[in-house]
């Protein structure tokens, strides 16, 4: 039977207070498990006996625990528990190098709030081919489980780091572009967009802030459709981060064809 320990302990990776203070996340589901096993070190394992007969890890000296579905949903962070839980460590922060930018596309989340939305574009940029995401320190936290859920396991493939984004913007090398966006922005269609920067998305009501804003070396706009008609104020942040990202990529292989 699961230890009440156990699930406390589980409990608790709910708030970033306890986050911070067993330096571990919760991650649930055969798909999301699997995808993180080889990039994070689990320390804890609970699974029912079907995930045990099927599991595509090997444990090792991994802890685990065999339990039925009524005592994962007693442990679950989630509405409908899937097979297992895992409890990995949070990995050491690691220095960014702004340099990187200037090969390479690059995330920035300026106060992103909602952990859904944030998981959601970490699963973007895994698709797109980003490699880096960098955070500003009001942004949510990814280790939080409904950012780690949403990620879809794009965190076994995406770094995120969390920084100062006015203080690293101002200090960029001039080669290297900062793309903000922006209702007041150009139309992004039109617009001259680079296969390397900054792609930097704002909070999801007041969009971005002013020190980050002034720091932008582009500002675009996705235009709605037809032009002049009356929409829906504004688009959700992972939803503009996709068309934005997809344009990107489109741009970089039009580019790449036409050589």
């Amino acid at each position: 039977m699961l230890s009440k320990a156990v699930i406390k302990l589980i409990r608790s990776l709910d708030s970033r207070k306890g986050r911070r203070k067993e330096g571990l996340f919760v991650a649930e589901g055969p798909k999301l498990v699997h995808e993180l096993w080889e990039r994070f070190d689990c320390v804890h394992l609970i699974a029912t006996e079907k995930w045990m007969s099927e599991r595509p890890v090997v444990l090792g000296q991994i802890p685990f625990e065999v339990v039925d579905d009524v005592e994962l949903q007693r442990a679950s962070l989630q509405q409908s528990p899937q097979q297992v839980i895992a409890l990995f460590k949070i990995p050491a922060t690691q220095n960014f190098s702004s340099s990187i930018a200037s090969e390479q596309l690059c995330l920035a989340l300026d106060g992103v709030q909602d952990p859904g939305n944030l998981g959601t574009i970490i699963r973007l940029a895994d698709w797109f081919g980003v490699e880096h995401v960098c955070c500003s320190i009001g942004t949510a936290d990814i280790w939080n489980p409904k950012a780690v859920q949403a990620t879809m396991g794009g965190l076994a493939r995406v770094n995120v780091h969390y920084v100062d984004l006015a203080r690293m913007f101002a200090s960029l090398s001039s080669n290297i572009p900062v793309y903000g966006t922006s209702l007041q922005g150009d139309n992004l269609w039109q617009a001259t967009l680079s296969a390397n920067g900054f792609l930097v998305m704002g909070n999801e009501g007041k969009g971005l802030s002013p020190e980050v804003d002034a720091l932008c070396s582009s500002r675009l706009l996705i235009p709605n459709y037809p032009t002049g008609r009356t929409t829906t104020e504004s688009l959700n942040v992972a939803m503009a981060t996709g068309i934005t990202l997809a344009e990107f990529r489109r741009r970089t292989q039009q580019t790449a064809c036409c050589r």
